[in-house]
């Protein structure tokens, strides 16, 4: 596990990108989301049991599993960017879901395509759905089937290509244009911005919720937040949320990636400031992060907000599925897949091995901490989630 600092945080953000993420408009995406069949905030657990044995004040997971039945956050994303299609693109007008139905009555059908690893796909083949509409998802090589049974469940067209990742998102956006498909894509380059900024947003009622979730003093009194970066489309939206409840004088925010694929951290560490790609077969299992090239407005937000990136193996991610999946004492279980746990693994391996001291020093992390993660995936490939915590996979 390799950790690279931020030289960059003192240039700060964009003020335009930074506005779109206030809370005022945070609280509009979740009173849609409210307005939607099946909505429930989603856990904060706070694992007391395990913190005191590692010697840090609070822990506190989102579990995102628990997410409109979908196993995986990422529904919240996918389904304001297309609700936002329709009102930017189609002129409908609507303050709820119901409204929204009304306004796509007697109207074409609009087919919405896009590349996964499989929870974003899943993502947009469930808002599809709920609105009436198609949806074409294409995955990587490499990708598991159980995800892929699980996007055409939900009534969308999806294969598996035998492209990584970022070929996949390139051969798709060229399909979307030949076809006449709306690419609802979660990475953002320059001249296709507009979409992943939604689906940004639409992430952003996960910090809403967490704000009132801790009670009256909000993020204040909260430390130190880890978060897992595929394009940084999540990790982005939540500092930007992040900073702006808390009014610049945010958390420290730590960033985790694949080994395999960790273009954020490999970006940070270069003296010109651009995003770096990773090519190649981004080989790790945690599908969902296993992305070569940062998404512009993620890579803008986080060079400018984020403290430190770590670079870990597949091992860091097991620890963590296993540290949340078999708790401490009186703590709450909480299934978390190879994504999901990643920061949580990293995290511990901080705090545990006498490697890092250095690094905890650095970061601040002792028994003052308030440290908060969010699991953004339940055990979205079940059977790989079964090996893991009956210790058959082999590092």
């Amino acid at each position: 596990m390799q950790m690279a600092w931020n030289g960059f945080k003192k240039e700060g953000i964009d003020s335009s990108l930074l506005e779109y993420f206030d809370p005022e408009r945070l609280e509009a995406v979740k009173t849609f989301h409210e307005s939607v069949p099946g909505y429930e905030p989603t856990p904060l657990v706070r694992l007391n049991d395990l913190a005191g044995s590692i010697g840090v004040g609070n822990i506190y997971v989102k579990d995102e599993s628990k997410r409109f039945g979908l196993n995986a956050f990422k529904g919240l994303g996918g389904l304001h960017a297309v609700t936002e299609y329709f009102r930017n693109h189609e002129n409908i007008e609507f303050d709820g879901y119901g409204a929204l139905l009304d306004g796509l009555e007697n109207r074409l059908i609009v087919t919405f395509a896009t590349a996964t690893d499989g929870n974003h796909g899943k993502g947009i083949a469930w808002a599809a759905s709920l609105l009436g509409q198609q949806a074409k998802v294409f995955m990587p090589e490499g990708s598991a089937e159980s995800r892929l049974e699980a996007i055409r469940e939900m009534g969308a067209e999806a294969e598996i290509m035998n492209l990584n990742y970022d070929e996949t998102v390139e051969r798709v956006a060229v399909m979307a244009e030949e076809n006449g498909w709306v690419l609802i894509q979660d990475t953002a380059w320059p001249g296709y911005e507009e979409i992943p900024l939604s689906i940004m947003a639409g992430y952003t009622t996960i910090i809403t919720e967490v704000h009132s979730q801790l009670g009256p003093t909000g993020f204040n009194g909260i430390t130190h937040v880890f978060l897992q970066a595929g394009v940084g489309s999540f990790a982005g939206a939540m500092a930007a949320a992040l900073l702006n409840f808390t009014e610049g004088d945010g958390p420290k925010i730590i960033v985790v990636e694949p080994d395999r694929a960790d273009c954020f951290h490999r970006s940070i560490q270069d003296p010109s400031g651009t995003p770096q790609r990773v090519t190649g077969a981004l080989d790790t299992m945690m599908a969902g992060l296993a992305c070569g090239e940062p998404s512009i407005q993620g890579w803008d937000i986080l060079k400018a907000a984020a403290d430190a990136f770590i670079s870990c193996g597949d091992g860091t991610s097991a620890r963590g599925m296993r540290l949340l999946g078999r708790p401490q004492g009186s703590d709450e279980r909480i299934v978390s897949g190879e994504s999901g746990a990643a920061p949580f693994g990293a995290f511990h391996r901080l705090m545990t091995e006498a490697d890092y001291q250095e690094e905890r020093g650095r970061l601040g992390l002792d028994d003052t901490s308030n440290v908060l993660f969010i699991s953004t995936e339940g055990d979205t490939d079940a059977a790989n989630y079964t090996r893991v915590m009956n210790g058959r996979i082999q590092y």
